[in-house]
């Protein structure tokens, strides 16, 4: 959506521009040297960390995404005054006071400008730390539950055997993953000088041994030492040196410096609090055995959900471990309940509504489910890590309702393990009510996590609605290259305000024609938004937008100039023609309409496989919902199941349920179908095309009226 908003804006403002984004499918339409040479300034709309060493030299305006999709006339207009860049480390964020328009829609002033670095750090280290929580926790698991039985002391792997070999791999991918997390943070702020101490300092926040505690600060721990690091490097790189140090500064002095002060003020300063809430914890939990096993229950199921791994969670697990030996098998009861209902409850709530989450994050979500069968907590810290406020609150809700429900019960745990694998295993005493405390426990945490991203999502959608005035002064005569990353691991509900629909008939935006159709699309379809223009210049490569903007060549059924399209010619290049027109779609469901669409497109001859174009479109939507919101779905397939590119058009009047982000039931529907050699140009220009003119509101409801198939074509040919 950022990408196509500043494709538009470009339209208007008569400008020239490229943009390439990256997401987790990697970058799309590059930025080439010649490219980057020509341009006269940079937009980088980012969500996280972005290298910008290839723009040196060039003027560079750097924002979130979601200024991208807010207000992209006011960027284009910005950034001929954007600093320019001088090379690694060179901060190229104009400052709120002295570039017009910063800080809008942010929370405005500094302030907003501090916390989008935190956020876009942050999202960094996540994204970044995902991989090695999925291969651990997975490596672990399986070698568990293949080469491990249960024994008094927890579960036991032969020495020597190939699965202990694979348990030891496992634990690797755990043990790095806290320092990766705290150096991927504070280089999203400092740039390389500041990975050594991010991860050094990540690495002394997760070993306790280092400041006498049992355990280490975990991933909370790893945060705080990121942005300490980063900060840190920063401040370092502020002081001048003589000519004749520069070279080695970023190399030496200062990770060097900035290492030993972080390293040493984690152990002699942080560490003692860390030691000293370990220590305390343990005897207050001691104190606690005779009470309410309810109450004790309910304060160890959240404790074991607070940090995953932390101090508070390591608390709980070893005050229960320690118990067995003595014969009270209950308490660890109570903590195994617990221990698996943060990963379950945040790969569930991937599942129950999935257009909250990213790609990757569904991805992460079915790891994470994985590893909550066999009672590995850590499954759950990229969302904790991405999203603490949401995250948080329901792992400790959903932990201590199976922590009370398990103490209620006397559930019992003969190993210090938890998670349905201790049960299947034989360790548990009162295993229907383990698997109820469990379950109820995972239910609660999905869901409120759910509610809790919902409600922000709801309040950040209140905030991006407020209509952006356009501003007044002739057309930006510049080329302008833009840079957008998404955020591979981040939250979809920080870009939630960026796709909730305003009120009706409020504009978005300043895009020309009316208020944009919300929409959830992935970075991949935001790209084709950018490729192409108006008259489908650029098709070969589906990247440069040439304004075309106010030149009255756009020929259309009003103006008197065009020809009206006859049932073969078509419109969109031909490729949608009176064979790929119905004004009443049978099909009430999103699957029955995708089939009967593309039954539709097979009588022109050019679908080789009605089946396999099914498939691979039904693939695509299970990757994210094509509804756009507006009541505009606009599914598409790229297969070699067609031989040539060929576009359906059908209304649902009634309307077909499609999951867009507005609620919104889809009632025009466009279904693109590509061969797969044609998917990085014809595809991308074709969305392009339908989505500018789609914005139209007026344009929509021509199309909703439109009585036959005939008059449909008329309307249509305007974007041919």
């Amino acid at each position: 959506m950022a990408a196509e908003k500043l494709a538009q804006a470009a339209d208007a403002l008569g400008v020239d521009m490229k943009v390439e984004t990256q997401g987790s499918i990697g970058a799309e339409n590059i930025l080439s040297d010649n490219d980057v040479r020509e341009a006269d300034g940079i937009i980088v709309a980012a969500d996280k960390d972005v290298d910008l060493s290839r723009f040196t030299g060039k003027r560079v305006l750097k924002v979130g995404v979601a200024e991208g999709i807010r207000h992209p006339e006011q960027l284009i207009r910005r950034v001929g005054g954007a600093p320019i860049h001088g090379g690694e480390g060179a901060d190229s964020t104009p400052s709120a006071a002295g570039a017009p328009g910063a800080g809008v829609g942010t929370g405005g002033g500094s302030g907003g400008g501090r916390r989008s670095v935190a956020y876009r750090a942050l999202m960094n280290g996540v994204s970044y730390m995902i991989p090695f929580v999925v291969v651990g926790g997975l490596l672990i698991a399986i070698s568990l539950a293949v080469g491990g039985h249960a024994t008094p002391e927890g579960y036991a792997i032969p020495e020597g055997s190939f699965w202990e070999s694979v348990f030891k791999i496992g634990e690797i991918g755990f043990q790095l993953m806290v320092p990766i997390l705290s150096g991927y943070i504070a280089y999203a702020i400092a740039d390389r000088p500041a990975l050594v101490p991010g991860m050094i300092g990540g690495w002394i926040a997760n070993t306790g041994a280092l400041y006498d505690s049992e355990a280490g600060a975990g991933f909370i721990g790893a945060i705080v030492t990121g942005f300490l690091a980063g900060y840190l490097v920063l401040w370092i790189k502020k002081v001048k040196v003589p000519r004749f140090a520069q070279p080695i500064m970023p190399i030496i002095v200062i990770p060097i410096v900035a290492t030993s002060a972080l390293g040493l003020f984690f152990i002699h300063v942080i560490g003692k609090p860390i030691a000293w809430v370990f220590e305390h914890l343990t005897g207050w939990l001691s104190g606690m055995t005779g009470t309410s096993a309810v109450l004790l229950g309910a304060i160890l199921g959240l404790m074991i959900a607070f940090d995953m791994g932390g101090p508070v969670n390591k608390t709980a697990f070893l005050f229960g471990a320690g118990l067995i030996a003595s014969g009270n098998q209950t308490v660890m009861g109570m903590c195994a309940a617990a221990i698996p209902v943060m990963p379950l409850g945040q790969g569930l709530a991937t599942l129950i509504r999935r257009r909250l989450y990213s790609e990757q994050e569904r991805e992460t979500g079915m790891a994470a489910l994985f590893m909550g069968f066999f009672g590995i907590s850590e499954g759950a810290i990229p969302f904790a890590a991405a999203r603490p406020a949401q995250v948080i609150p329901a792992n400790m809700l959903g932990g201590a309702v199976a922590g009370a429900l398990a103490g209620l019960a006397g559930v019992k745990d003969a190993v210090p393990h938890g998670g349905p694998i201790v049960a299947v295993l034989g360790a548990v005493g009162g295993v229907p009510v383990f698997f109820l405390a469990i379950l109820a426990g995972t239910l609660v945490t999905a869901l409120t996590t759910n509610a809790l991203i919902g409600i922000k999502q709801r309040g950040a959608g209140r905030t991006a609605n407020v209509p952006v005035p356009a501003q007044a002064g002739a057309p930006v005569d510049a080329r302008v290259a833009v840079h957008a990353r998404v955020v591979e691991g981040a939250p979809l509900v920080e870009g939630a305000a960026l796709v909730e629909p305003a009120p009706a008939g409020a504009p978005q935006g300043g895009a020309p024609g009316g208020g944009a159709p919300s929409g959830g699309t992935r970075a991949g379809d935001a790209v084709a938004a950018a490729g192409g223009n108006s008259e489908g210049r650029g098709a070969g490569t589906g990247t440069e937008a040439v304004a075309e903007s106010g030149t009255g060549t756009e020929p259309g059924p009003e103006s008197g100039t065009g020809t009206e399209p006859g049932p073969e010619s078509g419109v969109l290049s031909g490729h949608l023609t009176a064979r790929t027109v119905k004004v009443r779609l049978d099909a009430t469901s999103k699957d029955a309409a995708i089939r009967e669409m593309a039954a539709m497109l097979a009588t022109t001859g050019k679908v080789t496989d009605v089946e396999e174009l099914v498939r691979a479109a039904l693939a695509r939507e299970e990757q994210g919902t094509t509804g756009l919101g507006e009541e505009i779905a606009v599914p598409h397939a790229k297969t070699d199941a067609v031989t040539a590119p060929v576009v359906g058009f059908a209304r649902a009047p009634e309307g077909v349920e499609w999951g867009s982000p507005d609620g919104t039931k889809a009632r025009l529907i466009f279904m693109i179908t590509v061969p797969e050699a044609a998917a990085g140009d014809e595809h991308l220009r074709i969305l392009s095309l339908l989505s500018r003119k789609l914005t139209n509101a007026e344009f929509r409801e021509r199309l909703l009226v439109a009585p036959d198939e005939t008059s449909v074509l008329r309307v249509l040919a305007e974007i041919a």
